[in-house]
């Protein structure tokens, strides 16, 4: 039998990246188990046909992450098969596969409030907390069971691993040593490149995330099939911004009229205060839930549905995003973000027109309240993009002794903070509150441990704290002469921990209220017409009677209709434009599928009983898509 140099070499390579995939689909097992209640599998073997697509993604991934590894094991070294350097390659499997690993794990968690896998968007958010080590340490503590799996199978990845060694092996470095050490190299080098790719087709870009869309029957599943480290290595770097020429200005201009000019109102001057709650999911507001069908329903927001029944409320209306920068540029500046949130690329230093820029033109005292540290989430750097005149953070605050602990100063003291700000204005002024208590670790001052119902998921008590802080705001500014002669706004910036099935739905997963509330009653009822985010910008100029043509995608909310209600949104990597009853999804190219709004979980495909309705949509998706990405690149924002 002929000796074939270094196979016993390449077969414990082989084994050392068959443990990588191992790993990875119990990961991929557990991730589906901690979030199994908004992932949809009907079967066992349904998920495991999931498994088999998502061995492309590991592969991508796992050749990735061991390629210097595979580099170092494959040279033809002298030294290959010694002690030393078998340690030497143990360190650099394990110092890159476990990093690399661990990113799955804060998937097990997170996803329930992304709704979808992390990707290096998060660096970008982490990049403005100075908090790091108190989320960090409180993160720990509360999900200890992660890190414990986290532990116990790098453990066992190592143990496994070390019960294979290579033996120290006398080789003769003669010409069949190197020729066949060359041609594994090509060989294994061909195959790293190939799986790094996802094929060995050289005219095909290489495998991406809207891949794992094509072995779907509903889009979370996607999710399943990918893997967190190929998530955020495939959106390294990326920029999704490209110039797009595919569809008429004309055909732009006559679905979403861009450039707005309202008319409806006399000129006014009302105070404008915009309350961005974090994390108000429309699930947890009663008043948005009246009538409802689901079945011994509990909201935990009595003074928002107080206020509701004297507000103009619309209870079917959709954050543009999924991370609260995301809801500040589509609340202020109308701006949605899709595949990358546009506060991150590279155009968001530009000059932009909002309800800022419009409102200071207006003689308007601008600020934007945030009781975090100064700058975190962004919401320093972007506002003084769109030109805040007063940024009020932690800082300003100056009081440390009602910091939690983790994100900033609780709600209830913020707000009367603000309050007591904006007595002090000379009006009219434009406010923004973005609320800090009602979010991660979901805790309440100890003062009112008992006061508010814990309700069923963890964020039920303090959205609870948060509606009372609330209703202690207005309660200590009604009889401020400003109160008067304002119009407040209340919304969420994205939802979170769902408990109803209901909001299990791809079409709920960011459903918010939106309300608008004059203490002289001149807005006041309840529309089920489709309202987004960016609806809000537009409507406020039209209710304050701006005279001037001003950049908008949404639509007044009080106008009469010249652009028929819609909903534009991206999940799971692709477009979704809502409208006529109908939700289109769209992949950047061309349409996937076309669902009854009703469907709310995106099951019935009806794409291909109603062609001539999928061209119409498609043809509104990709207009909006178009003047979005040229607008933006072309500074024309």
């Amino acid at each position: 039998m002929p000796h074939y140099p270094r196979l016993s070499e390449y077969k414990i390579l082989a084994f050392r990246i068959a443990l990588a995939y191992l790993f990875y689909f119990v990961v991929r097992v557990l991730f589906y188990a901690y979030n199994q209640h908004i992932l949809e599998v009907n079967s066992v073997r349904e998920f495991l046909k999931l498994c088999y697509y998502g061995l492309a993604f590991d592969t991508t991934t796992i050749l990735y992450i061991n390629g210097l590894f595979i580099l170092f094991s494959i040279l033809p070294f002298k030294i290959n098969t010694s002690k030393g350097y078998q340690k030497f390659l143990f360190y650099v499997y394990f110092s890159t596969n476990l990093l690399a690993y661990a990113t799955n794990f804060i998937d097990f968690i997170y996803y329930r409030y992304i709704f979808g896998r992390t990707t290096v968007a998060i660096l970008d958010s982490l990049e403005h907390e100075s908090n790091k080590t108190a989320l960090f340490t409180n993160f720990v503590f509360k999900y200890w069971h992660v890190f414990l799996l986290f532990f116990t199978l790098s453990l066992a990845w190592i143990w496994l691993y070390k019960r294979i060694k290579t033996k120290p092996i006398k080789e003769t470095y003669n010409f069949r040593y190197y020729t066949f050490s060359i041609l594994s190299f090509l060989v294994i080098t061909t195959v790293v490149i190939g799986g790094i790719r996802g094929d060995f087709k050289k005219s095909t870009r290489p495998l991406n995330m809207l891949d794992a869309n094509r072995h779907t029957t509903n889009t979370t599943q996607a999710d399943i099939i990918l893997n967190t480290p190929f998530a955020i290595i495939r959106t390294f770097g990326s920029n999704s911004f490209k110039k797009i020429n595919e569809v008429s200005q004309t055909q732009i201009d006559s679905t979403f009229q861009p450039i707005k000019h309202y008319q409806n109102n006399p000129k006014t001057k009302p105070n404008i205060v915009i309350f961005i709650i974090e994390s108000l999911a429309r699930e947890y507001v009663g008043s948005f839930n009246n009538p409802t069908t689901i079945k011994n329903y509990k909201g935990y927001t009595p003074f928002i549905d107080s206020l509701a029944q004297h507000s103009l409320i619309f209870t079917n209306a959709y954050a543009n995003g999924y991370k609260s920068i995301h809801g500040m540029s589509s609340v202020i500046a109308g701006i949605p973000s899709f595949r990358d949130a546009f506060t991150s690329s590279p155009y968001a230093k530009q000059k932009i027109e909002s309800l800022v820029s419009t409102l200071k033109s207006e003689g308007y005292d601008t600020s934007f309240f945030h009781g975090a540290p100064n700058g975190s989430m962004g919401f320093l750097g972007f506002g003084n993009i769109l030109g805040y005149d007063h940024y009020y953070g932690k800082t300003e605050f100056n009081n440390d002794a009602e910091f939690d602990g983790f994100w900033g100063i609780w709600d209830e003291p913020f707000f009367e903070f603000m309050g007591k700000t904006l007595n002090q204005k000379k009006q009219p002024f434009m406010a923004t509150m973005f609320s800090v208590s009602s979010h991660e670790p979901y805790i309440v001052p100890e003062k009112y441990k008992n006061k508010f119902p814990k309700g069923d998921v963890n964020i039920h008590q303090p959205v609870g704290y948060t509606d009372y802080s609330l209703k202690q705001f207005f309660k200590k500014i009604e009889n401020q002469p400003w109160a008067q002669n304002t119009i407040f706004i209340i919304t969420g910036d994205h939802c979170n921990t769902i408990f109803y099935d209901e909001y299990t739905h791809e079409m709920m997963r960011n459903a918010v209220p939106i309300l608008f509330y004059s203490p002289n009653k001149k807005y006041v009822g309840k529309s089920t017409e489709l309202a987004q985010h960016i609806d809000i910008y537009p409507t406020i100029l039209d209710m304050i009677g701006y005279e001037k043509p001003f950049r908008s995608w949404g639509r007044s909310l009080v106008a009469k209709q010249t652009i028929e209600p819609y909903i534009i949104r991206y999940s799971n990597n692709h477009y979704q434009y809502i409208k006529d009853n109908f939700v289109l999804v769209f992949d950047g190219k061309k349409t996937v599928g076309l669902y009854t709004f009703d469907d709310k979980a995106l099951k019935n495909n009806i794409l291909e009983q109603n062609k001539t309705k999928t061209q119409e949509l498609e043809t509104q998706c990709k207009a909006f898509v178009q003047d979005y990405m040229n607008r933006i690149i072309d500074k024309k924002l």
